[in-house]
């Protein structure tokens, strides 16, 4: 996926292991670093654009905090899109797919975060997740892009 962008950029990956929401704030912060810190530009504040190109998870920012505010949301999406609803008929890749892409959707494969001064723009209590909405181990991609501020 990150071949198809010729600025600069970074990407990570991660492996999840079933249906959870994966606190990703971490490697953002440090693949922030690693892409200011290879950047052309003295720029030191702008938009950090992330993006994630699968169609069965999503990117999002919730209470990190509390653990269980996270698992709450999971068990929300569980509610609102279950795996017997009866119309489903995208059964190909398992009973979980379906209602995966339906959970995604209501989120987002990618998200905007403010950076100012090298550092990310988070709430006292925010974090950054990957809502993982398949039941088996995956691995996800996950790309960033710095876009400064104009000078």
């Amino acid at each position: 996926m990150s071949h198809l962008i010729s600025s600069p950029h970074t990407s990570f990956s991660i492996t999840t292991n079933g249906e959870r929401f994966y606190n990703i704030t971490s490697q953002i912060k440090n693949s922030l670093t690693i892409l200011m810190e290879h950047s052309s530009s003295d720029a030191s504040s702008g938009i950090l654009h992330l993006f994630t190109g699968h169609t069965s998870c999503a990117l999002t920012i919730s209470e990190s905090y509390d653990p269980s505010a996270a698992m709450d949301v999971v068990n929300f999406m569980k509610h609102i899109a279950p795996t017997d609803l009866p119309f489903i008929t995208h059964t190909q890749e398992g009973i979980d797919d379906s209602p995966s892409h339906m959970k995604s959707v209501l989120l987002q494969q990618s998200i905007a975060l403010i950076v100012d001064n090298n550092q990310l723009v988070l709430g006292r209590w925010q974090g950054i997740y990957l809502a993982e909405f398949r039941t088996g181990s995956k691995q996800r991609d996950i790309l960033l892009k710095f876009q400064p501020d104009p000078q």
